[in-house]
């Protein structure tokens, strides 16, 4: 029995100090931060579900008001939260080709190639090559796909709210931006079955996978094992869909001018390569396969649906909460619209001003991606003090922390479109306002992202308005089952004909 006591606390104590090995790195440094737990870092809330990940660092970012950078954990593996403005902008605008990469790394069969998870070489070469879809000119193209499916969801809204005028309006919005994107991307109209398909896969994309806490603690060891942090069913759906639409086709680009159109031009080129700065540079080359294709697929359409339809979510909460800000969105939308003889052109949406800064302070109170990250690709020292972070390392930025920081935005909790008149834009840092990120590896599809949604908010408020209900939240929580920011349970609202 004693010599059993003795291997179990010999074996104890082993674990300990491996899963606590990497604990002083940066109190050896100076770099303060809160003390780690063995394990989990500094993210035990985040890693056992209790606590959105935005959360758990914007309460780490609280803590440390006077620092620009603080030493954090994420499990066993030091890494470094930014705070500065200043920072921030060197690391992911003026130094961005020493932090290129997003350092989530995984199976290049498994949708890994994708262009938000894609490194180095091979996103410059996929962003270069797909930055053409978001011009204003396909946008405007793409305009009337979206307003005939806002008529068709205002009309799907109508017999809805007939039967009950309380609704879960995520769950009404999502259906938007699915059939948005598409219609956008793929060239689709959407049934029954396949809106059940997709319901199954946003769980399966959205719900965090403890591989992603496996490879913070490991940092590549999923590439290494050729493992995905997505199921075997998305990675193969995302093939059939783009092979369909490929089939479909005949194979040849059509005058649809989409996102799929521009897939085939490459395809018939079998390999796309990236633009060189310098003549002596060497030549970037991604080869176009049918992976490559299904990767691309895959996150024009989980990006392309869910990050709108958590904004317009939040968007008509605030408005419900306040009929104020919400009669004038509205006396702005009839206003436009009239003036355009009703029809909602590219032109028409960008005269809709107050409008877009709701949008733009619905994501200043709920960044639905966070946090941000970023792989050093050398050793860096950090501008303006004397901590260097390795090569490999990851910088974390907690968009939520600087969003209700005071200091940025004065009583942060209030919902305040004014925040966003060009007068107060003007005076604001670059970086005070991240919901896409910053510098080159920003969000590629902002500028649909905002046209898509004031399409919905435009059609919705044109004939609805929104009130509490009596099961609407009067304080949100974010739910931890989600890895983008989203409220617990859904938000429920009355809708109401005007």
């Amino acid at each position: 029995m004693l010599y059993l006591l003795v291997i179990l606390a010999s074996v104890f104590t082993l674990v300990y100090f491996y899963f606590t090995r990497t604990f002083d790195y940066w109190k050896n440094k100076n770099v303060p931060g809160p003390k780690p737990l063995p394990l989990f870092g500094n993210i035990k809330d985040s890693v056992l579900r209790r606590r959105h990940a935005a959360l758990v660092f914007k309460s780490i970012y609280d803590e440390y008001t006077n620092e620009k950078v603080v030493g954090v954990y994420r499990m066993t593996s030091p890494c470094l939260l930014l705070r500065d403005l200043d920072v921030i902008k060197n690391v992911m605008i003026k130094d961005f080709d020493q932090f290129v990469d997003r350092g989530v790394s995984f199976s290049k069969d498994g949708l890994g190639l994708n262009l938000f998870h894609a490194d180095g070489d091979t996103w410059r070469v996929l962003r270069n090559r797909f930055t053409p879809v978001f011009t204003s000119g396909k946008l405007k193209n793409m305009l009337y796909l979206m307003t005939e499916r806002g008529e068709q969801f205002v009309d799907y809204v109508e017999n809805l709210r007939a039967k009950q005028s309380e609704q879960p309006i995520h769950v009404l919005v999502q259906k938007f931006t699915m059939a948005t994107i598409s219609a956008c991307a793929f060239g689709l109209d959407l049934d029954e079955d396949m809106y059940k398909t997709l319901n199954r896969i946003d769980k399966m994309i959205f719900t965090p996978s403890y591989a992603r806490e496996l490879d913070m603690m490991y940092p590549g060891i999923l590439e290494k094992l050729n493992s995905s942090i997505f199921p075997n069913f998305v990675n193969d759906f995302f093939s059939n869909l783009s092979q369909t639409v490929i089939k479909q086709r005949g194979g040849i680009p059509t005058n649809r001018k989409d996102f799929m159109d521009l897939i085939l031009e490459l395809r018939q080129q079998k390999t796309i390569e990236g633009t060189k700065k310098l003549d002596n540079e060497k030549l970037r080359i991604v080869e176009l396969t049918d992976s490559v294709i299904a990767a691309q697929a895959f996150v024009f359409y989980a990006a392309g649906y869910e990050t709108s339809a958590s904004t317009m979510t939040y968007l008509f909460y605030e408005l419900a909460k306040h009929p104020e800000i919400q009669d004038k969105v509205i006396a702005e939308i009839d206003e436009v619209v009239n003036r355009y003889d009703g029809e909602i052109s590219y032109d028409c949406l960008n005269e809709m001003t107050y409008l877009q800064q709701v949008f733009d302070e619905t994501l200043r109170k709920y960044p639905i991606v966070d946090p941000l990250q970023r792989n050093a690709q050398a050793d860096y020292t950090i501008p303006g003090t004397n901590v260097t972070i390795k090569k490999g390392q990851t910088v974390l930025i907690n968009s939520m922390g600087i969003h209700y920081d005071p200091k940025h935005y004065p009583n942060p909790e209030k919902f305040d479109p004014d925040r966003f008149s060009t007068e107060n834009e003007k005076n604001r840092h670059s970086c005070a306002y991240l919901p896409f990120g910053t510098g080159p590896r920003n969000c590629i599809g902002m500028r649909f992202a905002k046209v898509q949604s004031r399409v919905c908010v435009a059609k919705f408020l044109s004939k609805f308005r929104v009130e509490p209900s009596k099961n609407t939240p009067t304080v949100l929580e974010y739910d931890p089952m989600r890895s983008v920011l989203f409220p617990k349970g859904g938000i429920h609202l009355n809708i109401l004909c005007r």
